[in-house]
């Protein structure tokens, strides 16, 4: 096994341990806007820190994790959390590097820009994916069950990957400065 493979298994079992701590930590607490929140602030640092297929990795392990510890969804409406995720992490993955190349002044419109469109573009996949097909569709729920997963599924994810995007901004410029100082 060459050493970058190696580093790439580390940095991405770092991550999903410290996604492990948070979802246990926070799941007492029954509050899923910190508990999302956070783990999107995962799935952003691990993408813009180490690349598109560590962010991926968690997008996609972060719903599985969750369910195993029991403390996630129904397992019919993971493939869907793990899509928005996935969504969630491409674009930043693809946009958030050409964003810090540009090197001017409107870096930060930009970047909020970014926030706002990522955090639309998970919400609508597991608006559309679980509260108009899934929950409708194949899933014979009791309507209290249904409406709160319908509930769950929509604008709160939004609101979760926003505070997760401006934070990761916050701690990745934070970060990039202390890696930066670091290796000189």
């Amino acid at each position: 096994m060459n050493d970058k493979r190696v580093l790439w298994i580390v940095q991405t079992a770092l991550f999903i341990a410290l996604l492990i701590v948070i979802q246990i930590s926070t799941a007492f607490m029954g509050n899923t806007l910190i508990t999302g929140s956070l783990v999107n602030l995962v799935l952003i640092i691990s993408v813009l820190s180490y690349g598109l297929l560590t962010g991926c990795s968690i997008a996609l392990l972060s719903p599985l994790i969750a369910k195993l510890f029991g403390i996630g969804p129904l397992w019919s409406i993971i493939p869907f959390i793990i899509l928005g995720n996935v969504v969630l992490v491409m674009i930043y993955g693809l946009v958030a590097k050409r964003i810090d190349a540009l090197n001017n002044k409107k870096i930060f419109y930009y970047n909020i820009a970014l926030v706002i469109v990522a955090a639309l573009c998970k919400c609508i996949v597991l608006y559309l994916g679980i509260v108009k097909i899934m929950v409708p569709l194949f899933l014979e729920l009791p309507a209290k069950q249904a409406h709160v997963i319908s509930s769950m599924f929509s604008l709160p994810q939004f609101f979760t990957a926003l505070v997760g995007g401006f934070l990761a901004l916050i701690i990745y410029q934070q970060l990039k400065k202390i890696l930066n100082n670091t290796s000189q």
